[in-house]
């Protein structure tokens, strides 16, 4: 493997591993005695702090624009940005009823409604593989949850708010992909950030006002915004470039066993044999819908060469 390739490969996974080891550090958080709305409005107020402070030292150099359409691109990433604030918001509530190991599982049904997405604003069908890889992820999502259970119990609360934080994610990786790709990434995000700021502080600061406690900022809110909103971006910066898109989503899926690792050596979640056939059910359906892609790139990169 070419050494950059290996290098990105790596950075990319160590941001995946960062969203995966997130969700235990917020169930720790909870056991202290936080509420949802301190956690998430604590990591998006520092997270947004910290991607502002690395844009004033790392400058870089975006396409020629008129100051019309730049600040045009900077309402769309703020507008973009909200699906980013609700997607922890959601999240975030859904592990407060569910174990996280379910919880990220319901997480990556955004890979399914992503091809749904896709197709919609496309008009086009999606073609087979696609529709198994789907059908796959379904089937992993029913093992993963451990439904077949003869003792099967589970809070459907953290159900609800997981599938809507898949919804919001879709939205998110979306918009990451189409929203003013003219403009650096570590500045899209940074916009993005204001917009998920924005809709957290609307939705937490009613009940904040109430009784907030300012030590979650110290206590919590630093990993928190380390882990999910700085260190990430700034590993998915370096990384992706790299690799091919279709590489950069399948290590991306790692986040998904690290999630369930952290959980079982930190908070001691138990996950059986059933469900680790589910996950790694899902696993293999996002590595089936990416790995043509990577193919098609590494082939085209060859011809562009040689």
């Amino acid at each position: 493997m070419d050494k950059s390739v290996l290098k990105g490969s790596i950075l990319v996974a160590l941001g995946a591993c960062s969203y995966g080891m997130l969700t235990t550090f917020v169930k720790l958080a909870y056991e202290d005695g936080y509420t949802s709305h301190e956690v998430t409005f604590s990591q998006m107020a520092l997270g947004l702090l910290g991607l502002f402070l690395i844009n004033l030292f790392v400058r870089k150099k975006d396409n020629a624009e008129t100051g019309t359409s730049r600040n045009r691109s900077k309402l769309k990433l703020i507008a973009a940005g909200t699906t980013l604030g609700l997607t922890s918001f959601f999240y975030y509530l859904a592990v407060k009823y569910i174990p996280v190991s379910i919880g990220i599982v319901m997480l990556m049904q955004s890979v399914w409604m992503g091809v749904v997405l896709e197709a919609i604003m496309k008009r086009k069908r999606p073609g087979t593989k696609k529709i198994l890889a789907v059908i796959a992820i379904l089937a992993g999502t029913l093992l993963a949850t451990n439904v077949f259970k003869d003792s099967f119990e589970i809070d459907w609360r953290g159900i609800g708010w997981g599938v809507l934080a898949a919804m919001s994610y879709t939205g998110t990786i979306y918009c990451s992909n189409t929203v003013s790709l003219d403009m650096h990434s570590l500045k899209r995000s940074l916009w993005m950030m204001v917009g998920g700021f924005i809709v957290v502080s609307i939705i937490t600061l009613p009940y904040l006002i109430v009784g907030f406690n300012t030590n979650i900022f110290l206590n919590w809110g630093l990993i928190l915004a380390l882990f999910g909103t700085i260190l990430p971006p700034l590993l998915y910066t370096a990384g992706m470039p790299k690799i091919d898109v279709g590489l950069g989503a399948i290590i991306s899926s790692i986040e998904l066993p690290a999630a369930v690792l952290m959980a079982y050596f930190l908070l001691n979640e138990q996950v059986n044999i059933v469900q680790w056939l589910g996950i790694g059910l899902i696993l293999l359906a996002v590595v089936q819908m990416n790995l043509k892609k990577s193919r098609h790139q590494k082939r085209s990169k060859e011809e562009i060469f040689s």
